[in-house]
């Protein structure tokens, strides 16, 4: 995890770990590193004290070496690294003074925030390397933040700073600032102010910048020359005074190239291969602009580099238009160098000039670092090299996120020389367009990776497309980058390669295994839990992901949280901020890897172990160290992990953990295999036996004596503890049972079915211990007795620990039997199978089918008797009714039948389902069903023991047969003409096209078939009717239509159509004797969907010299199987046809005269029935008048009668 993190850190929930143990041999979560008994080192949480930590030894003892990036704030942040002794009386860390002594020569150092100890990895030839990426140097005004490292010796002496990224200043510039003084500049003591604020930000001396002043209106005058003044502060006196040009006119492109010819000439105090700078200040458009083109043009070729300044207060004062606004701006762009973005400035007015002035300065003075034309962008000037370390025998791969406008590099550093990678050379610029502009952090971590055909190196950029990506890539001999793998981050923001880590898992010098961590993963609850990525590397040398880690899950506050007591924010676990690799832990030959999760439990932190499994890891952690303490004094603990070392003489490797404000260094514990085995006398429990015969407590019964041997070996070499351990164990009888069907005898303990025992064993030591138990008089005898042994070490908090992979319990069982004095049972199985189809035509996956089974029993108990169907991969098995305890392996099922025993003359009757499975096709589905027992069987009586079933299948093919189209219409006109000679088939007449497709439909496969194509060929007398010009299949389907294509050879052969005429007047042209036709056969084989298209032309001189109305003519496309032994076509899947109709238009069309004729009757009716209209309305009319008189004239009537 970078500074940028823990820098801006807030709160969030706490974790809740998991209740203890509540039992001695229940599944434990700690392992061998000893949680209880460490040994700790506090510093400063301020100073972010166990950023990092590395484990380290020389010849005055071992170490903890500590970094503390930020020591010295928050005056001076430079950093540092602590040696903590390990094994005196006397722990207290000291400070190495590192920044102090960390120099690199001829440079204007700033070592104020270099963060010293941000990185710090050890050397695997002795000594280590300690780094401070925020290192920094000036050049004039400018600051570089480089990086730097310290090569430290075994005895702590600095040996050399490593720092490839600083490079020698550039401090010469002659810089001529070009001024419109004409007399739209007002107020010119603005302009004053401005050259005076620009002027103090330069350092001027004939080793060092120069500055020249040329003033234009109408005319143009040299008012300072370039070596007129050798420092900044005479300079800064006569600007002061310095007058303004004045004129009517603005000669900006004359003012140009003026300064171009004369300003930058020796006699002015130009000085040869010293960069060429040119500052132009203008309000208003050039009335010389036709010269612009050509002046600015040989301003390049003598490349002076060009700062355009645009001020608009003219502009403003005068209202003028945005038009001509934009076209001022269009020509100061036009004069500036490119890009704009860093050559282009405009200002509101003179007074604003001030506002730009620190900006323009810093586009200026990065031109210091660079020694190319035209270009401010940061190479390697702000590249942080040492932000990310990795020490291998080939030598030092140092991390520079900052390089190359922060997109990134690593570079490496051998004793030889120094590879600094280009700017593209970790990205391919025609396919990664705007990679500039991502921003990858490249170099944020790096790691390398040995394989038989040399090194891979590996680095991450986890803000690359900001879901981050791992590259992983070879130097070739020319020490060029040659990618070869790249590793794509998921979520965005996860942080994705920003933790790299290889491990040798199995110690053969090869890498096995790449962690790359994404620790801002985020969890469901938009928390950032984290989670590490595992790649195991294939024989070709590529990545290949295998699974991925992830923490426990972390509970947050949210809007929806009843209570939270989180003081910190974010919430999560970052789980993958640190990921080491750990040295063999639990002494299985395995390396071993610790994961840092320093979020966890509201910041206090954990770490995770997992261990090496062959050459991979166990997906589950065996042992989580959480953070002690309050979380005040320390936090993120697991922020840092170093475990390469055995640092306090016991052969074993121990852990130290750094968080921000200590570090902890854990011992790790010995590993002790303890293996235990139990046996019984008798092996069986049959209560008839008289020779096991005991009493106890005046009761009679059978008795067992178990013996229980333990085995227990301490893997170390070197044990640190005396070698006697203290065993614990459990003996427990029938312990799924509510009640024991045997209890223990001599027994001190109230259960007498439980019995502990204690005992004292020594290292390599073999020792056994009985216990007899005694069976109850009345045995149920439906499963066997189960013993349970369950075994620990009487003292878990001292000396080795137990292997975990090694069982801590044992579970055995004792059948019961009753089968006489002589204890033998001899049973007299009988079977009998019959399934409910005799033979199937299977349609689906759903077809299913019964097996109705028998089984009897006709002598002594049959134990543990079984019915055992084996069948073929064409079916499944699906269910037994009624349910019964049945196990399925792959093609076999056993269930058992009566458990524990079928008794004599009892038999029992169930049902066993299957269905069909279509991806397997046979003829035949075979079913061997056999019943088996644990008791003996007369050989005379196994002949019925089992039963063979065979039931013959055929399937019906499962396909969709389609065809387009299905009806086509030709019409031929009643006059209609063909051409004299045919040279293209186009011209035989309207094309058909016809497509045929057999596509799968449902589980059953499509069956290799046969696709016959019949259609009308030659007519009675002989002409053609339909003529087959193109066939068209897909791949591996495969016609012999080759003899019917183009018969003619049309194209490049010529035919001359002569048709017989002839009478065409049947309706439907089908084949038959006096009508030929032509057929072909394509071959169909397995597939999802396959098609053949058929392109037909119409012989249009047959139809149109043939005597006919309308006929039909058919194409008939037919199914056929190949192996219809297997398969079957429904009836429905045979044949599709599609119809060719043919009909011939009548002579002429309607004579004009009936035309008109049909007009005038048209007009004639529509008169009659306007006349009829009118008649209807007027004799209304009349009515309504009438009425309403006789209306009127009733109102005069009186109300009531008298």
């Amino acid at each position: 995890m970078s500074l940028f993190f823990l820098l801006n850190n807030s709160l969030r929930r706490p974790f809740l770990s998991p209740p203890p143990l509540a039992v001695l041999l229940a599944c434990v979560m700690s392992f061998n590193v000893d949680q209880k008994n460490s040994l700790s080192f506090s510093g400063p949480l301020e100073d972010m004290f166990g950023y990092t930590v590395q484990q380290f030894e020389n010849s005055e003892g071992k170490w903890v070496l500590i970094g503390s990036p930020l020591s010295g704030q928050p005056a001076k942040r430079t950093g540092d690294v602590y040696k903590c002794p390990v094994g005196k009386e006397d722990n207290k860390c000291i400070k190495l003074d590192l920044p102090e002594n960390t120099t690199v020569p001829n440079l204007h150092e700033v070592k104020e925030n270099m963060t010293m100890g941000t990185t710090l990895v050890t050397n695997p030839n002795g000594g280590f390397l300690a780094c401070g990426p925020q290192y920094g140097y000036m050049c004039g005004q400018q600051q570089y933040i480089s990086g730097v490292c310290a090569n430290v010796s075994s005895s702590f002496q600095i040996l050399n700073s490593v720092a490839p990224a600083v490079q020698e200043c550039a401090k010469e510039l002659d810089i001529v600032m070009v001024l419109d003084g004409s007399n739209s500049i007002y107020p010119w003591t603005s302009i004053i102010d401005f050259l005076q604020r620009f002027i103090e930000k330069i350092e001027i001396g004939p080793k060092l910048s120069q500055v020249g002043i040329v003033s234009y209106g109408e005319t143009v005058t040299h008012r300072v020359n370039l070596s007129q003044f050798d420092n900044t502060a005479d300079l800064l006196e006569f600007v002061k005074e310095l007058p303004q040009q004045t004129g009517f006119k603005t000669m900006t492109a004359l003012g140009i190239d003026t300064a171009r010819k004369e300003a930058f000439m020796p006699e002015r105090g130009a000085r040869p291969g010293v960069k060429k700078v040119m500052v132009i200040v203008t309000d208003g458009e050039s009335h010389d602009f036709h010269n612009l083109d050509k002046v600015i043009g040989e301003c390049d070729d003598d490349g002076i580099e060009r700062f355009g300044i645009a001020v608009l207060g003219d502009y403003n004062r005068q209202n003028k238009s945005a038009e001509e606004l934009q076209k001022f701006i269009k020509e100061i762009e036009s004069i500036s160098s490119q890009p704009l973005r860093d050559h282009f400035f405009n200002v509101s007015d003179e007074v604003a000039l001030l506002t730009i002035v620190d900006a323009l300065g810093r586009k200026i003075f990065a031109l210091e670092a660079t020694t190319g034309n035209f270009t401010s962008s940061f190479e390697m000037e702000m590249s942080q090299a040492g932000f990310s370390a990795h020490t291998s025998s080939e030598g030092v791969l140092l991390g520079a996120v900052g390089a190359y406008d922060w997109n990134g590099t690593v570079v490496m550093y051998t004793a030889g020389e120094t590879i600094v990678p280009g700017k593209t050379q970790f990205y391919d610029p025609e396919t990664e367009a705007g990679y500039e502009g991502l921003a990858g952090y490249l170099g944020y971590d790096v790691q390398s990776a040995s394989t038989p055909d040399g090194v891979l190196y590996i680095t991450g950029a986890p803000r690359y497309n900001h879901t981050g990506r791992v590259i992983i890539y070879r130097l070739n001999e020319e020490n060029n980058i040659v990618v070869s793998q790249i590793l794509k981050g998921e979520q965005l923001g996860s942080y994705f390669g920003s933790v790299l880590q290889t491990v040798d898992v199995d110690g053969d010098s090869y890498t096995d295994l790449l962690l790359v961590g994404a620790p801002m993963y985020m969890g469901s609850e938009r928390d950032e839990q984290g989670q590490v990525y595992v790649y195991k590397i294939n024989q070709l040398g590529k990545f290949k992901h295998e699974f991925t880690l992830k923490p426990v899950n972390q509970s947050c506050c949210t809007a929806h949280s009843a209570s939270c007591t989180n003081k910190n924010e974010p919430c999560g676990a970052r789980f993958g901020t640190a990921i080491a690799a750990v040295s063999d832990l639990n002494l299985d030959g395995f390396n071993d890897v610790a994961i840092g999760a320093p979020f966890e439990n509201d910041h206090r932190g954990a770490v995770y172990i997992y261990h090496g499994d062959q050459t991979s890891l166990k997906e589950k952690f065996v042992q989580r160290i959480p953070a002690g303490g309050d979380g005040e004094k320390v936090k993120f603990f697991g922020q840092s992990i170093h475990g390469v070392m055995d640092l306090n003489g016991d052969g074993i490797t121990d852990v130290t953990i750094g968080g921000l404000g200590g570090a902890s260094l854990f011992w790790s514990r010995d590993v002790a295999e303890l293996r235990a085995n139990m046996t019984f006398d008798p092996v069986k429990i049959n209560l008839q036996q008289s020779q096991y015969q005991c009493e106890h407590s005046g009761r009679k019964s059978m008795c067992v004596t178990t013996e229980v041997c333990f085995v227990y070996s301490v893997k170390s070499d070197k044990p640190k503890f005396d070698s006697d351990a203290g065993i614990r164990y459990d003996l427990t009888l029938d312990a799924l049972r509510a009640k024991a069907r045997a209890s223990f005898i001599n027994s001190d303990d109230k259960n007498d079915r439980r019995i502990t025992r204690s005992f004292t064993i020594k290292d390599r030591e073999r020792k056994c211990v009985q216990e007899t138990f005694m069976m109850s008089a009345r045995l149920d005898f439906r499963d066997p007795l189960m013993v349970s042994l369950e075994f620990g070490l009487t003292d878990e908090d001292r000396g080795p620990v137990l292997d975990e992979s090694l069982p801590r319990s044992i579970n055995k069982t004792i059948p019961l039997v009753d089968c006489g004095i002589d204890g033998k049972c001899i049973a007299d199985l009988s079977l009998k199978a019959e399934p409910s189809m005799k033979s199937m035509m299977i349609k689906s996956n759903k077809d299913k089918f019964d097996v109705n089974i028998n089984i009897r029993n006709s002598k002594d108990y049959a134990y543990n008797t079984k019915v055992i169907l084996s069948f073929t991969p064409n079916i499944n098995y699906v269910k037994v009714e009624p349910e019964k305890g049945c196990t399925l392996n792959h093609t076999k099922v056993e269930c058992a039948v009566g458990y524990p025993f079928l008794g004599s003359n009892v038999e029992e009757n169930f049902k066993v389902k299957f269905e069909v499975n279509p991806k397997h096709i046979q003829e035949v589905i075979q079913i061997n069903v056999t019943a088996t027992s644990d008791s003996e069987e007369l050989a005379s009586t196994l002949s019925d023991n089992t039963v063979q079933i065979s039931i013959p299948v055929k399937y019906e093919a499962g396909l969709i047969f389609s065809v387009r189209p299905v009806d086509e219409h030709i019409v031929v006109k009643e006059g209609e003409q063909f051409a004299s000679v045919f040279n293209d088939t186009r011209m035989i007449g309207e094309e058909v096209n016809i497509s045929y497709t057999v596509a799968r439909a449902g589980e059953v496969v499509t069956p290799p078939l046969d696709l016959t194509v019949t259609y009308p060929h030659l007519s009675p007398r002989q002409n053609h009717l339909l003529y087959l010009t193109h066939v068209t299949t897909s791949p591996r389907v495969k016609c012999d239509a080759d003899r019917w294509i183009n018969t003619d050879k049309i194209n490049p052969n010529i035919k001359k159509p002569n048709p017989n005429k002839e009478t065409l007047s049947v309706f439907l042209l089908t084949c038959s004797a006096e009508l030929y036709c032509a057929s072909f056969t394509c071959s169909i084989p397995e597939a999802e969907i396959s098609q053949v298209n058929v392109t037909f032309r119409v012989w249009k001189p047959t139809f149109i010299k043939g005597e006919f109305s309308s006929l039909h003519m058919l194409v008939n496309g037919t199914l056929g199987i190949k192996n219809t032994n297997l398969f079957e076509l429904s009836s429905g899947d045979r044949t599709r046809i599609v119809k060719i109709q043919v009909s011939k238009e009548a002579l002429g069309g309607i004579p004009i005269w009936v035309i008109i004729i049909s007009i005038l009757i048209g007009l004639l009716i529509l008169a009659l029935v306007i006349f009829a209209l009118w008649k209807v309305i007027s004799l209304s009319f009349k009515y309504h008048v009438t009425l309403r008189e006789d209306c009127h004239r009733l109102d005069f009537l009186p109300f009531f009668f008298p």
